[in-house]
């Protein structure tokens, strides 16, 4: 019996068929990331998209409404605690410091108010339950003890917030909020200069407050308090804000 010719087609078919699969299985893997990419769950861009709404004065982000909402809350309390201030401090210093907070956290209070508006943001009523604990134990405070913890309460709430306004200002997108953190750092500054100048303030408690949570700890009489007065602001003349970016390469 002779034997059979070979089929020649179906080596053909045979080395087309490791073909067609080798050029699918790269296909695969080229798409795969794609696929995988694509059905994530969510993508830093998405995060971020998500967590900012669209407004005609630029995206307004979750850290945005935070800071508005703090401005608010420090005005609530602060404000009041500069009253006592004025009425309990023993010294001029404590005084003085009593009249700064309220006077910023008035000129504040109007425009955080003025800015939520605009921006359709709700904004609290009244202070938070810790600030409420620091106005009655502020209300309950006399004499040289009152401004020891006049100046160190309020010490510690600014440096907290003054974070806060930093962070905003390099970061937000909105034109309403980046002038709001311009007022709140330039208010909040010379609040900060102001009772340290009253010469109550105890730097190492500070720092350790600052790093924990709750109400800071009284600081040791300091004996003899020797107000500083704070150094004046420096000035600059700035440049008139231009329309538009320079063409690129001027």
């Amino acid at each position: 019996m002779r034997p059979r010719p070979p089929v020649r087609g179906r080596g053909i078919f045979s080395g087309t068929g490791i073909i067609v699969t080798g050029l699918a299985a790269t296909l695969v893997a080229l798409l795969y990331p794609f696929w995988s990419y694509s059905h994530q769950s969510a993508t830093g861009a998405d995060v971020l998209s998500a967590q900012t709404v669209p407004t005609q004065y630029g995206p307004l982000s979750d850290l945005d409404l935070e800071f508005i909402t703090k401005v608010r809350l420090a005005g609530l309390w602060e404000l009041p605690a500069g009253q006592q201030a004025e009425q309990k401090g023993t010294t001029a210093a404590v005084r003085t410091a009593g009249q700064h907070l309220v006077e910023g956290h008035t000129f504040l209070d109007e425009r955080v108010r003025d800015v939520a508006s605009k921006l359709g943001v709700t904004l609290p009523n009244e202070p938070n339950a810790q600030q409420k604990g620091w106005l009655a134990e502020l209300d309950s405070a006399q004499g040289v003890d009152f401004d020891r913890k006049f100046a160190n309460i309020l010490r510690l709430a600014h440096g907290r917030v003054f974070t806060v306004v930093a962070q905003v200002r390099a970061a937000t997108q909105n034109s309403l909020v980046r002038a709001l953190a311009d007022d709140a750092n330039t208010t909040v500054l010379d609040h900060i200069r102001i009772l340290e100048a009253t010469g109550y303030v105890d730097f190492d408690a500070l720092a350790r407050d600052l790093a924990a949570t709750g109400t800071p700890v009284p600081a040791a009489d300091p004996g003899t308090v020797v107000p500083v007065a704070p150094s004046p602001y420096p000035t600059y003349t700035l440049p008139p804000a231009a329309t538009s970016a320079p063409p690129s390469g001027s």
